[in-house]
């Protein structure tokens, strides 16, 4: 039987996915809003990691979709539940370590199919994967690591390169070698950046940050 954890600010949501899933003998051992919630209670109930959390993309908590993947992604399989209209936020949580997506138009058969290929240890390749990924050939081509996103966001938001390190909890040589690499990757592919503006630029188009808001 597989454990699963349902976050998900919409509780029609939660409460369809849970009837569903207990329907077809999987244990949904928590139901709630936020990725916090979610720790809050494993802290206090002393329960172990689930087997698969589904997790909406976008939390009225304020959480980005890659701080709530890297809280996740280490313990448990994490399959994003979602509109998915947003591929850049879709591309975020790949990124940071999600097993997979599943549209919240699918029908629940995909939603049941996807818990137990996630549950198993494999990455879900479904048409909102590929369509996320594999369409969007620039993001696939970088292969940037999730560290090196990471430094990329401070640093294209205009951090300095010793804050950024500092943010991280990293050294700063080793922070100065993740945009080396990061400037080598983007150059492999056809999209140079050797200057900070280019960083911006192409971190806008990867969806690693918001591009500023016009006026």
């Amino acid at each position: 039987m597989t454990r699963v954890a349902l976050i998900d600010d919409h509780e029609s949501v939660r409460l369809g996915l849970e009837a569903a899933l207990q329907r077809d003998g999987q244990e949904v051992v928590y139901s709630g809003v936020s990725v916090s919630a979610y720790l809050a209670w494993r802290a206090e109930t002393k329960a172990p990691p689930v087997d698969v959390v589904l997790l909406d993309l976008t939390l009225g908590d304020g959480a980005t979709v890659t701080e709530n993947v890297l809280r996740l992604a280490g313990e448990s399989s994490v399959i994003i539940h979602s509109v998915a209209d947003r591929p850049a936020a879709v591309r975020e949580a790949l990124a940071a370590g999600a097993a997979g997506v599943v549209s919240k138009s699918s029908p629940l058969e995909d939603v049941l199919s996807a818990v137990h290929t996630t549950a198993g240890g494999e990455p879900l390749n479904n048409v909102e994967w590929a369509s996320a990924v594999e369409g969007d050939r620039e993001f696939a081509d970088a292969q940037l690591a999730t560290r090196e996103r990471e430094v990329l966001r401070l640093y294209a938001a205009g951090l300095p390169l010793k804050a950024v390190a500092d943010r991280l909890g990293i050294a700063y040589s080793t922070a100065k070698e993740n945009i080396t690499r990061i400037r080598v990757k983007y150059t492999e592919v056809g999209r140079p950046a050797p200057t900070k503006v280019d960083l911006l630029r192409r971190a806008i188009e990867d969806g690693i940050v918001e591009a500023p808001a016009e006026g």
